[in-house]
């Protein structure tokens, strides 16, 4: 048996010493780490937590905090990593909200199966709030979203910097907006996003929107602090913004030692130099109120906040705008429009549109762009999400538009040089969108006929596009807004019919009905006036299937009205057999059209059959020739042949 010496001893106990030394430095340096985080100080604590695992140590705790480091940031793909890891590794430990942040990080990066799958384990986990309702009220949201899709033109802004650029807001003929582009040499950076600090800009506008000689607002607005999101009356004298909890060169704190956001107004001193700063009255020290925009008839001031009385982590409210310029009690816009998630960033356009960001419905991932009409009551209706492409994976918000010229701008970090956390601003161009959809149909018994030509010609006759009517007898067409346009449509047996459609100044859809007047008959022309169609059967089949027993009763009917009606039955194959194989199956056809008709009460006496095989195709399908399924149908048919 082996000793063991004093100088084991000692070893074994420095050993014990470097591991216990590592574990607390280790501890520290996640303490130290967490204190950063708790200051939203999330570029500081990420790196210490990056460190921190690559030694070796990690917990759920350091997984969730490094992915809400990235989260918050934007930075959805290395928020999705570490959210993953946290639920592979720790799923006891994982609370709901995980599963949604999870979820709305894998969706923008476009991986919305796998987000799906997520919700749902959100749902299951998290209850039935507003954000799983959303979620489950509109399954097949892609194909929704894509469907109500507006369409724009997009395209970046020149006054756009190396770092965020956000915000846009109109005073008169120019825009307003925040940019985080350097202030001065050596000035603090954002601990969140490790970005200089916000200040508001103004750039000349002409008249399609084009950006020039950007430069910062004068007046006193701009402070060391963050300054963005601005919303101006409509005679240029007042001005409400969004700042940093900082007046009189003093800045204030929550219990929590954050410095939340503030409204403030400030009204024109004449040459643009904005002064005379006032806090608004509903602000408060302990939550954030930020992102105005004023109503149509500036009666009212709407805004993003998390005060109390939010239903989830930011909502929209108002506030009346008194006489006395005095403020009334804010006022939540409700479950209709906020959710538990984010709803934030809201305008209100000139023909009464709300305008405003979320990412508590379902859409495309991050920040999607709404847009609802506001009622009497200046509350939200129906809610739409743009589509692509004022919407993408990313984070799309601040969305502002002059309707009438069909101009605008957004936000968005979808194209950021930095990462994620850069915002561009964009430009935005309405295109006006036509659709005429419609259907043709029998004039007289409203049966819909497939297979109808449709054409599309402009105001002169002539021929723009020709389609050919699907099988529910529909047709489409995308066309310009304020044109004229001809529709017309024919079919064999058919008068052409066509009508002229003005299209409107804006896009929408536009139903055209086509209502063909089948050709009258001769009088004594039975077989044009029963229309005897064929019936069809399956391949190497004989049974009489449901759709011919529709026609089978037709001419039942027809038999019984015309008592001295003889009728013959012709049954055809397809090529797809031995040519004497064919010959019996068309037999048995023929003579299963023949039984039908005889258990449904006609004489046998009034009927003849006889089957051709496959002697008498209607396609051009001979054996050795390819062909669609669809084409060999036609071949397998009786048909019936008026006799007397």
């Amino acid at each position: 048996m082996r000793t063991v010496t004093t100088s084991h001893k000692l070893i074994l106990a420095i050993l014990v010493l470097m591991v216990t030394s590592i574990g607390f430095s280790q501890k520290n340096k996640v303490e130290k780490a967490n204190k950063e985080f708790n200051k939203f100080a999330y570029i500081d604590a990420r790196q210490i937590y990056l460190q921190v695992v690559e030694d070796g140590y990690e917990s759920a705790q350091i997984f969730k905090n490094l992915g809400d480091t990235y989260y918050w940031n934007s930075d959805y793909d290395n928020a999705a990593k570490w959210y993953q890891k946290l639920i592979a590794n720790y799923p006891s430990e994982v609370e709901a909200v995980y599963y949604y942040r999870a979820a709305q990080s894998l969706k923008s990066l476009k991986k919305y199966d796998e987000s799906d799958k997520l919700m749902d384990l959100y749902a299951a986990v998290g209850g039935d709030g507003l954000v799983v309702q959303n979620y489950k009220d509109d399954p097949d949201y892609l194909e929704s979203i894509a469907f109500e899709a507006k369409g724009y033109e997009l395209e970046k802004v020149s006054v756009n910097t190396k770092f965020s650029d956000f915000g846009p807001s109109y005073y008169g003929d120019k825009l307003v907006y925040a940019s985080a582009t350097t202030k001065s040499e050596g000035a603090k950076n954002f601990e969140w996003t490790d970005q200089p600090f916000l200040d508001l800009f103004v750039a000349d506008m002409d008249s399609l929107g084009y950006l020039s000689n950007a430069r910062g607002l004068d007046g006193d607005i701009n402070t060391k602090y963050h300054e963005s999101s601005t919303t101006f009356s409509k005679d240029g004298t007042t001005v409400y913004f969004t700042r940093n909890n900082f007046i009189d060169g003093k800045k204030g704190k929550d219990k929590n030692k954050t410095i939340r956001l503030k409204l403030y107004k400030a009204t024109n001193n004449g040459d643009n130099n904005w002064a005379n700063i006032e806090e608004l009255p509903f602000n408060s020290k302990e939550y954030s109120v930020a992102h105005p925009t004023l109503s149509r008839d500036q009666k009212r001031l709407y805004f993003s906040s998390d005060m109390p009385g939010t239903l989830g982590m930011s909502d929209l409210w108002y506030v009346e705008i008194q006489g006395d310029n005095s403020y009334g009690e804010p006022v939540n816009l409700g479950p209709g429009i906020n959710t538990e998630a984010r709803e934030s960033f809201p305008f209100i356009s000139d023909e009464g549109n709300l305008y405003f960001s979320s990412d508590g419905r379902a859409g495309l991932g991050g920040y999607d762009i709404y847009v609802t009409t506001l009622d009497a009551n200046g509350m939200p209706t129906k809610i739409k999400n743009l589509g692509e492409p004022a919407n993408s994976n990313q984070d799309d918000f601040g969305f502002i538009i002059r309707e009438e010229k069909r101009i605008g701008y957004l936000s968005s970090n979808r194209d950021g040089e930095r990462g994620s956390i850069d915002d561009d601003i964009y430009r935005v161009q309405e295109i006006c969108q036509i659709v005429l959809e419609g259907t043709v149909f029998d004039s007289e018994t409203e049966e819909l006929l497939p297979g109808a030509t449709v054409q599309l010609l402009d105001e002169n006759n002539a021929l723009i596009e020709e389609v050919i009517a699907d099988e529910n007898a529909a047709f489409e067409f995308n066309v310009s807004c304020e044109k004229d346009y001809i529709i017309r449509g024919s079919k064999e047996e058919y008068q052409p019919y066509e009508t002229r459609v003005t299209t409107p100044d804006e896009s929408a859809t536009m139903t055209v009905p086509i209502p063909l007047l089948r050709i009258g008959c001769p009088p004594n022309d039975l077989g044009c006036i029963l229309d005897l169609q064929p019936i069809y059967f399956d391949f190497d089949r004989y049974n009489i299937r449901p759709d011919a027993a529709i026609e089978l009763a037709k001419i039942r009917a027809a038999m019984i009205k015309y008592p001295e009606l003889i009728i013959h039955i012709e049954s055809h194959t397809d090529s797809r057999a031995p040519f004497k194989y064919n010959e019996r199956l068309s037999e048995k056809r023929a003579q299963s059209t023949l039984n039908w008709l005889v258990d449904n009460g006609i004489e046998r006496s009034r009927l003849t059959a006889k089957g051709y095989g496959e002697r008498r195709l209607v396609t051009d399908c001979p054996d050795g020739v390819e062909c669609t399924e669809e084409e060999h149908q036609l071949n397998r048919r009786s048909m019936f042949i008026i006799q007397n």
